[in-house]
């Protein structure tokens, strides 16, 4: 099994935003976030946990 890596800072920076976009939008009326909140936290989760995977992401 491979040591994970750290993600690059733009992958950093999308997934942090995706999942705080996702908390955002569970815990207050935002329409197109509440509708999307867990989409987005799963992005958000998706992206830094490929990020971690793959050395050049």
């Amino acid at each position: 099994m491979k040591t994970p890596s750290s993600p690059k800072k733009i992958t950093w920076i999308i997934g942090m935003i995706a999942g705080f976009l996702g908390i955002i939008g569970h815990y207050v009326d935002v329409q197109i976030l509440s509708e999307h909140n867990y989409i987005l936290l799963l992005v958000g989760f998706l992206v830094l946990a490929a990020g971690t995977t793959f050395r050049d992401l």
